[in-house]
């Protein structure tokens, strides 16, 4: 006699398995609506409410460096790109080059850890709708 308890969804597997041989991986999204972001980052202009949240995306990068640094391959170097990329947006005219720059070496530096990616990339679509010089 067989029990049945209803439909049941088949089991979902929300990690990556790599095996064998050499992997090289650039940006990779695992999850719900996960993302991965990459590609040139360009500034056209903003509305006022943009610069506001950009300044909430940086705190919670900051937020989450600091619960994740234990899984960061070079949380000191992580911590200067973030300093960096602030202290450009401070600015009166940020130089697209350094944004760019900083926000390129920051996804890098971030990579091992999912919801950092996710945040930085939110950071950076925020920063690519801030007016430009």
């Amino acid at each position: 006699m067989r029990h049945d308890d209803g439909p049941q969804d088949p089991p979902v597997n929300n990690g990556i398995v790599i095996s064998g041989g050499s992997h090289y991986v650039g940006n990779q999204a695992v999850g719900h609506r996960a993302q991965a972001f990459s590609g040139s980052v360009s500034f056209p202009a903003q509305d006022a409410g943009q610069a506001a949240r950009t300044a909430e995306l940086l705190a919670q990068v900051e937020r989450l460096l600091q619960e994740h640094r234990a899984a960061l391959a070079d949380p000191d170097a992580t911590d200067r790109e973030l300093r960096r990329l602030r202290e450009e947006l401070e600015e009166e005219e940020p130089q697209p080059s350094v944004l760019r720059r900083a926000l390129d070496r920051l996804t890098g530096f971030v990579q091992p850890v999912a919801p950092l990616v996710t945040a930085v990339g939110q950071l950076a679509q925020s920063v690519q709708a801030l007016p430009g010089p």
